[in-house]
């Protein structure tokens, strides 16, 4: 299996550090999204799909009430609480946050939990925007759901761990990256509203490509950032009077546009207008329109450069080259909360070869470091492995 490298070494060192061998193990995939970005936590719209890059967990019950995890890409540090003393965060070990902020929220719930010795790797990008977070958290979840025999919807899940996120961590994220690395289906993406959580699977073509780049910028700034964005959208939702930016047309935006900050004007407009590119993207792509989907991820990036203001020069050359070498049949734009990370181009496999040598070619970052290509396919979401 492709993870197969990350099963021997997930299992060698549980064996090691916990001297015996797993009874359950857990995967959660990471999430490229196609289009719809920072609409997530506006009440919109976005259409991602889970990645063939995953977390792993290799689980054994207890049969006291100690949870011990160990972390193997993390020179094997261990957290080590109790499920009968309050869960707090560490300062020292920001990792075990999102397994005690998912556990703790687990029992808050009214779940009743086993002890457990868990040992977790991944390889999903750390630090590109492809949701590694959200994929520990959401595994962390369903490995507490499959061995302790947990009533727990994939959704509910989800919408678990977005807490643990916002609450114990302290990054105010949308709910996105956990719900598609809960539901994410095989061959499709997920076209998810983020108000109501209802999807509906949009079907990958056959022989389209989705090829991940990272830019080897590291994203500076995106926590801080993400917050003052988020800050400004709500800010221009009670310019509106509106419960979310969901609810506004561009008509409505531009006459009432009076007195708002242009700041916080160009941002709404990003949202609004992104809502709509992600609905005719998602139609774009059922029908297999790549033509009309490139253009809606140009247009997509380009309001995330100019409005919302999230992209840097080095991920805007990275889209140009991309998009060039792709041609009129597919397209890129950056992914993820911005100032750095990934770029996703979804292009025909007839042009993965030439769109990869245009990259390695042309690219460098500001640093002089090639980029990181991965092709990826659509996965499913979490469960047993």
């Amino acid at each position: 299996m492709f993870y197969s490298p990350l099963h021997d070494r997930v299992q060698t060192a549980f064996e090691q550090h916990f001297s015996d061998a797993p009874s359950a193990w857990v995967q959660a995939p990471g999430r490229v999204n196609l289009i719809g970005e920072h609409t997530d936590y506006n009440d919109g719209f976005v259409l991602p799909c889970a990645i063939d890059y995953h977390t792993l967990i290799a689980a054994r019950p207890r049969s006291d009430r100690q949870v011990r995890v160990l972390a193997c890409d993390m020179a094997g540090s261990l957290d080590t609480f109790s499920l009968d003393e309050p869960i707090l965060p560490r300062a020292d070990a920001l990792w075990a946050n999102y397994v005690r902020g998912v556990v703790k929220l687990l029992q808050e719930a009214g779940h009743r939990l086993s002890g457990m010795d868990l040992a977790i790797a991944g390889n999903v990008p750390q630090g590109a925007g492809l949701s590694s977070s959200a994929s520990l958290e959401v595994a962390v979840g369903q490995t507490f759901k499959q061995v302790c025999g947990l009533t727990l919807p994939a959704t509910a899940l989800a919408q678990l761990a977005q807490r643990a996120e916002n609450e114990f961590v302290g990054c105010n994220c949308g709910i996105m990256d956990q719900l598609i690395s809960a539901r994410g289906e095989a061959g499709h993406a997920l076209l998810i509203d983020c108000r109501s959580l209802d999807t509906r699977a949009v079907h990958v073509p056959d022989g389209v490509a989705v090829m991940i780049v990272h830019s080897r910028v590291k994203r500076g700034l995106v926590e801080s950032e993400y917050n003052t964005r988020r800050a400004q959208c709500e800010a221009a939702a009670r310019h509106y009077q509106v419960p979310a930016l969901r609810d506004l047309d561009l008509p409505r935006l531009r006459a009432g546009a009076a007195g708002l900050d242009a700041t916080v004007l160009r941002r709404a407009r990003h949202i609004v207008t992104e809502n709509q590119r992600t609905l005719d993207a998602a139609q774009a792509l059922a029908s297999g329109d790549l033509t009309r989907l490139g253009s809606l991820m140009a247009q997509s990036h380009a309001s995330m450069r100019d409005d919302f203001d999230i992209t840097v020069p080095a991920i805007d050359q990275l889209v140009a080259i991309a998009q060039q070498a792709i041609g009129t049949e597919g397209g890129a734009r950056m992914t993820g909360g911005g100032f750095g990370g990934c770029i996703v181009a979804v292009l025909p496999e007839a042009q993965v070869s030439a769109t990869r040598a245009a990259i390695e070619s042309q690219y460098r970052s500001p640093d002089g470091e090639p980029a990181h290509i991965y092709v990826c396919h659509a996965s499913a979401g979490a469960g047993s492995v």
